[in-house]
This record gives structure tokens, C-alpha cells and sequence, in this order.
């Protein structure tokens, strides 16, 4: 059972999502994410980390059991700006420059244009894309793309950033780059908490504070296991014998799963 605190930021409580069709994609989860966590989702396909992201943003509704946010409906929570989504794919609009697709959720709220231009400039400092106002999408790379949808994600500092493997389709070493770049990012302000998903359980073991290792269908968690290493963490975690000890543990989870 899990155990609300002041500082959790979501809480599920035998929170079960049934399709019309009757397929059960999440049954009985109970779950704390607290302020400032590094929570990964791993489990195999169809398992139902998509479908818990989408109840947490409100894009879902569950069937049975307690969803809070904030202390609130996920509805009222996407109302208050302060959760965000990043998906696998980076959406973004191929008409507009980098500017424009990072200034998009401001826009929408109103937001004076000084203001929008102000906080275009952090967040494309944050991902190191300073330069690239002015450009098109189609004139970046794929990681670049990736960075830019990171960058609108953060231009509303979001108490919450959700990221449905976001890195997925890049190659290892930009993969690994943003990864760490993306560690720098949640560093800097660790009232923000980020929940992730990936199928890569090195990925997993390297960015998190702990580990949802999710069971197949219906979508149970199997175990949450924490990665206590500190950060920051660079690439030289990745070739310690603890680094391999927590993939182990990791997998071996799955497996039982």
C-alpha cells in the first residue's frame, strides 16, 4: 500500500484502466512519486507505461482506483500549466522556426511576446541550441529535433515532465548525450521530477532514482527499485561494477515479472 506524504507529487491507489473492448491495460497499481524524483518505466511492450502517462496528463481516465496530481484531478493539475509531455516523436510543427515550436505553449496561454522570447532563449541554452532560433526542423538533426521538443516542454517549468521514450529512435552515442544533458537539465532544479519511459534497461539504471519495473499485461508493478548512486552521474558510472550490478537486478526483475 502506498504511503502519501506532503512532498508527493502523484499518487495512485488501486488505479485499474479497462478499455471498452475489455482489455485490462493497468490493474492495481499503487505508486508514490515524490517532489525531485528520476522515475523510469521499464517493462515489455503493451505492459501499460503509455497508458498510465496518459491518466496522469489526463488524456486517459482511469476505470477504477484513486489518481491524484498535485493533490488534485489530472484535469485540474494540466489546467495549472505545470505538467508537461515529451513524446518519441518530436512533433514538431515543420512550418515553423524553433522559436516559434519552443514559444508555442506561452503562445497559447497569451503570454507577451518579450516574455515568450525571454524564456525561449533559457530553455534553448539549457539544451545547447542557442543558435538555432531562426532554423526550420528540417534543417536539424534528430537529436537536435529532440532538444528543441525538450525545450518546449521546459519553457513552462513544469513541476512534472513526462518523457514517452523520447530517445528511442537516435543512435547511441546522441542518445547518450542527451541523456546526460537531460541529467544536467533535472540537476538544476530538482523541485522538477521527471517520470520516463524506455525499453533499454541501461538507460533506465543510468538516469533514475528508482526503477517502476512494470509487469506484461495486464500492467501490474512488479517492483521498484532504487538506484542509489549519486549524481551527477557521467559516463565513467557506466562502466562500474555497480552500474552492471543494478542492470542485473533490473533485468532479473523483468524476467520474474
Amino acid at each position: 500500500m502506498s504511503t502519501i506524504t506532503a512532498n508527493t507529487l502523484v499518487a495512485m491507489q488501486h488505479l485499474n484502466k479497462v478499455y471498452p473492448n475489455g482489455t485490462v491495460a493497468v490493474q492495481n497499481v499503487n505508486l508514490d512519486i515524490s517532489e525531485g524524483e528520476f522515475f523510469c518505466f521499464v517493462g515489455p511492450s503493451g505492459c501499460g507505461k503509455s497508458t498510465i502517462f496518459k491518466m496522469i496528463t489526463g488524456l486517459e481516465t482511469h476505470t477504477e482506483g484513486k489518481l491524484d496530481i498535485f493533490g488534485m484531478s489530472p484535469n485540474a493539475a494540466r489546467k495549472k500549466n505545470e505538467v508537461a509531455f515529451v513524446f518519441q516523436d518530436h512533433t514538431l510543427m515543420p512550418w515553423a522556426t524553433v522559436k516559434e515550436n519552443v514559444c508555442l505553449p506561452l503562445n497559447l496561454r497569451g503570454v507577451s511576446k518579450k516574455q515568450q522570447i525571454e524564456e525561449a532563449e533559457r530553455v534553448l541554452e539549457l539544451v545547447g541550441l542557442q543558435d538555432t532560433m531562426m532554423m526550420l526542423p528540417r534543417e536539424l538533426s534528430g537529436g537536435m529535433k529532440m532538444r528543441v521538443s525538450i525545450a518546449r516542454a521546459l519553457i513552462s517549468r513544469p513541476r512534472l515532465l513526462l518523457m514517452d521514450e523520447p530517445f528511442g529512435a537516435l543512435d547511441e552515442i546522441t542518445r547518450q548525450s542527451l541523456q546526460q544533458e537531460l541529467l544536467h537539465i533535472w540537476q538544476q532544479d530538482r523541485s522538477m521530477t521527471v517520470l520516463f519511459i524506455t525499453h533499454n534497461v541501461f538507460e533506465a539504471v543510468y538516469l533514475s532514482t528508482k526503477v517502476v519495473v512494470m509487469t506484461p499485461r495486464p500492467g501490474k508493478v512488479e517492483s521498484v527499485v532504487e538506484i542509489p548512486t549519486p549524481f551527477p552521474r557521467g559516463d565513467a558510472f557506466r562502466t562500474t561494477p555497480e552500474f552492471s550490478r543494478l542492470v542485473g537486478v533490473v533485468s532479473q526483475h523483468l524476467k520474474h515479472g
